[in-house]
């Protein structure tokens, strides 16, 4: 049954958080590779900016993440790393807050300012079709989460033909011993390791990790599920509007024909024994080659490819699913009401067939409908809420994203999505105080839960 509007705005009243006072004094903290500065941020500590892998430059473009060189003192983790290399478009609804760098494999991590043992961990990943994203837009900033009583971990995975790519020179050479092509998935799995073996000493606990991702990062959640490399890292997943892997062509032959052309348009012949060594020696802005989620569907053969199912680091998850073969671990997955090609489009039925392959699988499962929309883009001629549109809220940063357009209603929905978050991330279960009972998702009675219905949340038939 949904709170009536009075309630919730009154309890989004009562539970903001009060504004500690900034301290002047730096928190610093020790992981394996060195010491770390952080900064406060009222009454939240952030530690942005952490090498979790060597730099991908050079010799190591294409190859798996290679460890951190350790560093002596105390390091500066004040600021955000570079997003990873891509060519930014206006029309982005999570602009970047850093310029793009081939040098970006950097993690951040958000924790409450006052002690608390073992902080459930929550790891975000971000979308942008493979070819844009980052973690460093406001939008996606930890600290309204981590006042709720979480950890939040956010990292950057190489993007584009930096991450996704495969060459004839690249598998003769075969460096890294048959991982090849999907270096955006390697990167996450590091990432991953790195807060197994590092998120204890900021306070997390890694038994108790939560990887959540929407679109490209929902198709990376649906990755790490099934991929052999992937298990024992997590131990809830959040899928936001994101498909099972693979898309289209995805063999190792496809992709390897795709570089051979990219490089016969740089000039570069596949069988030229000096042909890895300039590709690696192409400028960054040449690799990346006017790619964009702007160009991304543009008319004409392919010029880049996109994770494909080498069976090591990704494999095909449908078919993993189906066969059982996966991490069983509990699941909050869902769409918005006016994704990617509407109510009877790809994300919303394949949020729907997902729901039923998991709650089928006896994995708990709990299936959600994003419907609100921002009453300061309410007119005419919308239809519902559209892609990517629930991240402010499930963030709790919609005053980031709406400024002084930001009202009440807003607010007090994004109190309802970020708790339902953060109950999910805590115990693995969304319910909890006085939000709508939420239960979990049952083919043969399917039930999800609407949030933005009626400016409220409440549990309605899934059709």
């Amino acid at each position: 049954m949904a709170l009536p509007l009075r309630a919730l705005l009154l309890a989004a009243a009562l539970t903001a958080p009060v504004a500690s006072a900034r301290s002047d004094t730096a928190p610093v903290i020790t992981i394996a590779d060195g010491a770390l500065r952080g900064v406060n941020e009222e009454d939240v500590v952030a530690f942005k900016g952490i090498p979790f892998a060597a730099p991908p430059v050079g010799d190591l473009r294409w190859r798996a993440p290679q460890p951190v060189t350790p560093w002596q003192g105390v390091r500066d983790a004040s600021l955000y790393g570079h997003d990873c290399m891509q060519l930014p478009f206006p029309s982005d609804a999570a602009p970047l807050g850093t310029p793009p760098a081939e040098d970006c494999l950097y993690m951040n991590v958000w924790k409450p300012q006052r002690r608390i043992a073992k902080l459930p961990v929550m790891v975000w990943i971000y979308g942008g079709g493979f070819v844009n994203g980052g973690s460093s837009p406001p939008t996606y900033a930890g600290v309204a989460l981590a006042r709720q009583g979480i950890m939040v971990v956010s990292f950057n995975y190489r993007l584009g033909r930096f991450g996704t790519f495969a060459h004839p020179a690249l598998t003769k050479a075969d460096a890294d011993e048959g991982r090849l092509a999907n270096y955006g998935y390697m990167d996450q799995i590091a990432a991953l390791r790195w807060v197994q073996d590092n998120i204890a000493a900021f306070g997390g606990d890694p038994t108790n990790v939560t990887i959540i991702g929407e679109s490209a990062g929902g198709m990376s959640i649906h990755a790490l599920l099934t991929s052999p490399m992937a298990q024992g890292l997590f131990h809830k997943a959040v899928i936001q509007s994101g498909g099972p892997m693979p898309m289209g062509d995805a063999t190792l032959a496809a992709a390897e024909a795709i570089g051979a052309a990219f490089g016969r348009k740089k000039g570069i012949a596949p069988d030229d024994p000096q042909a890895l060594a300039q590709l690696r020696a192409l400028p960054a802005d040449a690799v990346v080659d006017g790619l964009n989620l702007a160009a991304l569907f543009a008319s004409g053969p392919r010029t880049h490819s996109s994770p494909i199912a080498d069976g090591r680091v990704a494999v095909g998850s449908l078919d993993a699913y189906r066969a059982g073969r996966f991490a069983k671990a509990p699941v909050m997955i869902g769409a918005t009401s006016d994704d990617i090609g509407g109510p009877a489009g790809p994300m919303v039925t394949g949020a729907r067939t997902m729901a039923q392959l998991f709650a089928r699988a006896r994995v708990p499962t709990y299936h959600y409908r994003f419907s609100y929309v921002a009453q300061a883009l309410r007119n005419g001629e919308t239809k519902g809420a559209g892609h990517a549109s629930e991240i402010p809220y499930f963030f709790d940063t919609v005053a980031v994203k709406y400024g002084a357009a930001t009202t009440a209603t807003d607010r007090a929905i994004a109190r309802i999505s970020s708790r339902y978050l953060v109950n999910f991330v805590q115990k693995g279960d969304p319910n909890g105080g006085e939000l709508p009972g939420w239960r979990r998702y049952d083919p043969a009675s399917p039930e999800i839960m609407d949030i933005g219905v009626e400016d409220s949340a409440k549990a309605v038939p899934d059709r």
